[in-house]
């Protein structure tokens, strides 16, 4: 009997939480929309299939050696760490202590669980070295940039201005999380609002950099939040585009005004580059990589890009 008593503790299903249920649910959700449907597979296949893995009860492949040690309840254990964060021994407490620590004491917690036998999960591992350095949103940019021809902006500089359009829906959604905060139905501080708020510009590796940069805790919603809703921009669009516009309209075809020359498609990511960068230099880095990716494919002297 405790032999079999030991088998269904090990089952995934005995630790089957509410939350974790209705996040695979959503996770299946997605990989259907993204293999049934064709809805931006690229994006919502891997979301849906990380979902699935970071929920698995007791798998706790997106756990870090600390969150692990905490979702054991060993009260020895507990107690140690309760000991030098000064708070009582539960897992709430000490929670809710680690929050308010500096970053220097939540790595020094992190390594007391890794030396009392705890390791962080793949998903954990993949998301310190990828995400919390805030490495993978810069290749991904850079690809952005390798992927992008600047040729019909160039030839008519004034569609710029549908490109701008993008920044009232970033202080939109800044406001409408802040009303949320005023009117007491869920608490954002100003810099969590401003990471969510980064989500009505439609640009996915830039919401994932700067939450990692304001408000880490809000990362993962605010990533699936921002992928999933640009994933389902074929469905949102069509609607919004019938009701703005006639179906003369609709039909017009669009052509490039000129030809645009060699030259100012390999000047216009270097001076982006400099005037943006000398002007705000903390965006210097994102804007940096997909510049640089642009310029490889510009300049002719990356034959894969070029090809």
């Amino acid at each position: 009997m405790e032999s079999l008593n030991a088998l269904l503790q090990g089952m995934g299903l005995m630790h089957l939480g509410a939350g974790q249920a209705i996040m695979l649910l959503v996770s299946l959700l997605l990989l259907w929309l993204a293999i049934a449907k064709k809805f931006e597979p690229l994006l919502l296949l891997p979301i849906g299939f990380g979902g699935l893995l970071s929920n698995i009860p007791e798998a706790g492949m997106a756990l870090t050696a600390l969150e692990s040690l905490l979702a054991h309840h060993d009260a020895g254990q507990l107690a140690v760490i309760a000991a030098k964060l000064n708070c009582a021994p539960d897992v709430h407490a000490i929670k809710e202590a680690l929050a308010l620590a500096l970053p220097s004491v939540q790595s020094q917690m992190e390594n007391l669980a890794v030396d009392m036998g705890y390791t962080p999960g793949v998903l954990a591992l993949f998301y310190k070295v990828a995400i919390g350095s805030g490495v993978a949103p810069l290749v991904i940019f850079m690809g952005v940039g390798a992927m992008t021809d600047f040729g019909p902006l160039l030839a008519n500089p004034r569609t710029l201005l549908l490109g701008a359009a993008a920044q009232f829906g970033i202080f939109a959604t800044v406001l409408g999380a802040l009303t949320l905060n005023y009117f007491g139905l869920i608490s954002f501080t100003l810099p969590q609002a401003a990471a969510i708020g980064i989500i009505g510009g439609a640009d996915g590796p830039t919401a994932i950099y700067l939450s990692g940069k304001l408000a880490p805790e809000l990362l993962g919603a605010i990533a699936v939040a921002a992928y999933s809703y640009m994933a389902l921009v074929p469905l949102i669009q069509p609607p919004i585009m019938k009701a703005l516009t006639t179906e003369t309209e609709r039909k017009i075809r669009m052509v490039q005004l000129r030809t645009v020359s060699k030259r100012e498609k390999i000047l216009f990511p270097v001076v982006l580059l400099l005037l943006v960068a000398l002007l705000l230099p903390d965006a210097a880095p994102l804007l940096g990589m997909f510049c640089f990716g642009n310029l490889m494919r510009e300049s002719g002297v990356v034959e894969r890009l070029s090809d």
